[in-house]
């Protein structure tokens, strides 16, 4: 009688949790929700990329973005400049996860011309990424593709962080979300604009 009553336990268990994990999925609130669980992890601190500049590779800028305002903008402009180029998705958890945090870093390294901040979305449309942006209230621009994106930036996740030196190298490259706004990571982009 007692193993019937722990199998059915388990059994009611298993379909309570996934009727929460369908409910979460089919109404939409997946993202948000694993998106600020992730984001707990994040305030930790215990997710930080890795900033050792052993290999390094040239950076391109023969590709093209669109601005929030429908102009193109190309990607050559940003040459000679610090760049925190990240590749993102609004429904991608860790994404959402990891935006308040590029925020706070963006208001203060971006806004005084020292880094430049590309938020690259990969949303199908690029509306539901500016919107996104507005409704939580973000600073940072947010950019799509006009052009192909060239193979010095692709990756088999997102989000993905690429750091662009002065100097036209690739010193940074992190797949995965992490902490940036950090005394670390701050000193690293500092070295970098010298």
């Amino acid at each position: 009688m007692k193993k019937k009553k722990s199998w059915k336990r388990e059994v009611s268990e298993w379909l309570v949790f996934i009727l929460i994990v369908g409910f979460l999925y089919f109404s939409g609130l997946y993202t948000p929700v694993m998106g600020a669980l992730q984001g707990l992890v994040l305030k930790t601190g215990i997710i930080q990329p890795s900033i050792e500049m052993k290999d390094t590779a040239d950076a391109n800028y023969n590709f093209v973005l669109m601005n929030e305002e429908g102009k193109e903008v190309d990607f050559a402009e940003f040459r000679g400049k610090t760049v925190f180029l990240n590749l993102w998705a609004t429904w991608c958890p860790p994404c959402v996860a990891e935006m308040p945090d590029i925020n706070d870093l963006y208001n203060e390294l971006g806004p005084n011309g020292n880094v430049s901040f590309v938020m690259l979305s990969f949303d199908k449309s690029f509306e539901k990424a500016i919107d996104f942006k507005k409704k939580k209230k973000f600073d940072f621009p947010v950019y799509t593709l006009a052009t192909p994106l060239p193979g010095a930036y692709e990756s088999g996740a997102i989000p993905t962080t690429f750091i662009l030196s002065p100097a036209g190298e690739i010193v940074m490259r992190k797949e995965g979300m992490a902490k940036y706004n950090t005394k670390k990571f701050r000193k690293f982009i500092a070295e970098i604009n010298g």
